[in-house]
């Protein structure tokens, strides 16, 4: 699908939206895009959402179901889980392709200019070759490919000062696609400090099995890193939709920091 976004247009980003829709990260992601959008803040619109998921499959998936048909979005879902069981549970990777040729010949009654794998859980091969993709990943050029959980705890066993995000176009080769935008942020100071003091002189995998996710630490630069995931993707989404970014990833990466922090010091501020 071709990307048809000029500088200065005054045309609305038609997006297409990706998400298996499984927690408070693919929520948050596209409740705040949403918001940015009413607001005005973000010259766009979503010409369709698709999950990986069927109502009535998980809680979690029906909340952020029921969040796009509250807007009157255009809606598709084929479950990933259904499609193979009904393939009499092959490999994956043997029905990934399969997958993707049946999610594009569902969305064929819809347009848009661009897309956002935001939570989605999939390998998309033939999706990446459809649509011009950009994909929010929890960790900065360079940084660990995979799972968030996996960048959280690169970050803890490592002993980072400092982490973040990026928005990278998808390809074939996961997570590792040209990036076009990052936003840094510090895992160090006020915040912090008392935390990693707290695990000083204990070992990683003592840690990772005694307290998991429920690791304060862990937690906290968790919900640093949602708190700046939402707007780099908004701010991202901005920069293309005003001509600022290119998302055919010509090699530049745009750091979008200042305007993340921005964000994030707004909502801080916000009465709640």
């Amino acid at each position: 699908m071709t990307l048809n976004v000029s500088t200065g247009s005054t045309d609305k980003l038609k997006i297409g939206w990706f998400s298996t829709g499984r927690g408070e990260g693919s929520y948050g992601l596209l409740n705040s895009t949403l918001e940015a959008i009413e607001s005005g803040e973000l010259p766009a619109e979503l010409a369709f959402v698709f999950a990986n998921r069927v109502k009535g499959q998980t809680k979690r998936t029906d909340k952020f179901l029921a969040l796009v048909e509250s807007r009157g979005i255009p809606l598709v879902t084929l479950s990933s889980r259904d499609f193979r069981r009904s393939r009499n549970n092959k490999p994956w990777a043997i029905l990934r392709e399969d997958f993707d040729l049946a999610v594009i010949e569902l969305l064929r009654p819809y347009d848009a200019d661009i897309a956002v794998h935001a939570g989605y859980m999939l390998i998309a091969p033939l999706l990446c070759s459809e649509y011009l993709t950009l994909n929010l990943h929890p960790a900065l050029p360079g940084g660990t490919i995979g799972m968030w959980q996996q960048a959280v705890w690169d970050v803890i066993s490592e002993g980072m000062d400092e982490t973040g995000a990026m928005i990278h176009v998808s390809t074939e080769d996961v997570d590792e696609g040209p990036v076009l935008a990052t936003a840094k942020f510090s895992v160090r100071g006020a915040e912090f400090d008392s935390l990693w003091n707290e695990i000083r002189g204990i070992d990683f995998e003592s840690l990772k099995s005694d307290h998991g996710e429920e690791l304060p630490l862990f937690k906290a630069i968790r919900e640093a890193g949602l708190l700046r995931e939402r707007p780099l993707l908004i701010e991202t989404l901005r920069a293309v939709a005003a001509g600022r970014i290119d998302p055919a990833g010509t090699g530049e990466i745009t750091d979008l920091t200042e305007e993340v922090e921005s964000a994030v010091a707004g909502h801080q501020n916000c009465p709640h």
